[in-house]
C-alpha cells in the first residue's frame, strides 16, 4: 500500500483505503478500528493523499504530503508532542520544525491539525507506507 491508495473524504473524519472504483464512485474502507465500508458517489469531494501537498516559499510552491509525511516520521518517530487541543504557536512550530519554508500565510493552523491526525491514523494503521523507500527506487 502507498499515498495512492489513501483518499479523505471532505466532511468525514478520518482516512480511507481505496478498495476499487464502481460505476457511479469508488468503495472505501476506514483506516479505524471498525474497517468500515463507504461508497463515495460523484458528489463527494474525495482526495487521494498522493495528490494533496502544502504550500512553501520554494521554487517549486509546494512539497508533496509524501514527503512531509515521512520527514516527520524520521524525526519524530510517532511522538510529535502536538495534539488538536495544541496552541496555534506550537503547531506551527511542529510545522517549521519538519518543514522550515511552509508558506505561513497559506497553510492554516486547521491544515496543520488535520497532517497531525492523518500522520497519527497512518502510523498507527499502516506504517509501511511512512518507511523511506530508497531500496526500491534504486532496483527501478
Amino acid at each position: 500500500m502507498n499515498f495512492k491508495d489513501i483518499a479523505t473524504v471532505a466532511g468525514k473524519p478520518g482516512l480511507y483505503k481505496i478498495l476499487k472504483p464502481t460505476r457511479s464512485g469508488v468503495i472505501l474502507e476506514s483506516l479505524d478500528e471498525k474497517k468500515a465500508k463507504l461508497v463515495a458517489g460523484m458528489s463527494m469531494r474525495v482526495s487521494i493523499l498522493s495528490d494533496i501537498s502544502i504550500y512553501t516559499m520554494t521554487e517549486e510552491g509546494a512539497e508533496p504530503l509524501e514527503s512531509v509525511m515521512k520527514k516527520i516520521e524520521a524525526e519524530y518517530k510517532g511522538d510529535t508532542g502536538v495534539d488538536a487541543s495544541s496552541s496555534d504557536a506550537e503547531l506551527r512550530a511542529f510545522l517549521k520544525s519538519v518543514l522550515p519554508e511552509f508558506d505561513q500565510e497559506r497553510v492554516y493552523v486547521s491544515d496543520i491539525k488535520k497532517l497531525n491526525a492523518w500522520y497519527q491514523i497512518i502510523r498507527k494503521s499502516i506504517p509501511e507506507v511512512l518507511e523511506e523507500s530508497n531500496e526500491t527506487e534504486k532496483e527501478a
